[in-house]
């Protein structure tokens, strides 16, 4: 099953349980409003789970003055992969972690902590940015921006 259809399916599971809650809890008044909030919860998690997660994190955009190295690392990866050149991100974190977000390759982002930057050799944080680009090739960071946006306490 691809990306698309597993993420299609999650949000129309979702979906499904958010309108039998409601018609269970309201009626059809109930159904109508869960109707609506998973209408609007839907939309913004397609939309905009990539910015929330981001700002989840306090990633800020690397600009090509900040980091160099990092810009032509991430290029590079992305024109051997066929696809677009992802927007950088940098998490004030210390710990070592790495992500991609975004819901296509047009509009990816990979993010990087302080701490993964300071860990790693680089060659090790090229193999970690080629395993980033490998999620944005196969399409899995739609599901993976999506997730943690639906579960995220409120």
């Amino acid at each position: 099953m691809t990306s698309q259809l597993k993420t299609a399916f999650l949000l129309a599971l979702l979906t499904g349980l958010m309108l039998l809650i409601g018609q269970a809890a309201g009626g059809r008044a109930g159904l109508l409003i869960a109707l609506i909030l998973a209408l609007v919860m839907n939309f913004v998690s397609y939309w905009y789970s990539d910015k929330i997660v981001l700002s989840m994190y306090q990633a800020q955009e690397l600009r090509q003055t900040d980091a160099p190295g990092l810009h032509a690392m991430v290029e590079e990866l992305a024109q051997s992969a066929g696809i677009p050149k992802p927007r950088i991100c940098l998490i004030p974190q210390e710990s070592p972690n790495a992500f991609a977000t975004g819901r296509n390759p047009e509009n990816a982002v990979v993010a990087v902590t302080q701490g993964i930057m300071r860990a790693l050799s680089p060659e090790e944080l090229r193999g970690v940015l080629a395993h980033e680009i490998g999620h944005i090739t196969n399409r899995d960071i739609l599901i993976q921006s999506i997730a943690p946006f639906l579960a995220r306490p409120s």
